[in-house]
């Protein structure tokens, strides 16, 4: 655990995420807590979460784009429920969190942080 009880530094965080905007795709919920030295469990998943609240609150702070939305699960490619809990509120979505209406949200959003992240290190 590092400061505040989060599971990682939200800053190593936030450069995985930003790594994964740069090369335009999306990544998986396992590979992030990989690449910050865990095995995928649920508990780590959930603990994960909150590092990426985190890190979109200090996003949304500094008028960019979120990032959390880009950890998605690897069964479907869409986020898991964490993130559609808060997430989808700020988007005006009411609908289900799952199928093509979600899946078209999540690929616009995926597409502002690629576009926003392309050119920028």
């Amino acid at each position: 655990m590092s400061e505040g009880g989060l599971l990682a530094d939200p800053q190593e965080v936030r450069a995985i995420l930003i790594a994964s905007a740069q090369a335009g795709q999306p990544i998986s919920y396992a590979e992030v807590l990989e690449l910050l030295g865990h095995h995928f469990t649920r508990p780590k998943m959930r603990q994960l979460c909150k590092v990426l609240s985190f890190v979109d609150d200090e996003a949304e702070e500094r008028g960019e784009p979120e990032l959390a939305v880009l950890v998605v699960r690897q069964s479907d490619g869409l986020p898991g429920q964490g993130w559609w809990v808060g997430g989808a509120k700020k988007h005006g979505y009411t609908g289900l969190w799952e199928g093509p209406k979600a899946a078209r949200l999540i690929r616009k959003l995926h597409r502002q942080a690629f576009e926003y992240w392309a050119n920028r290190s």
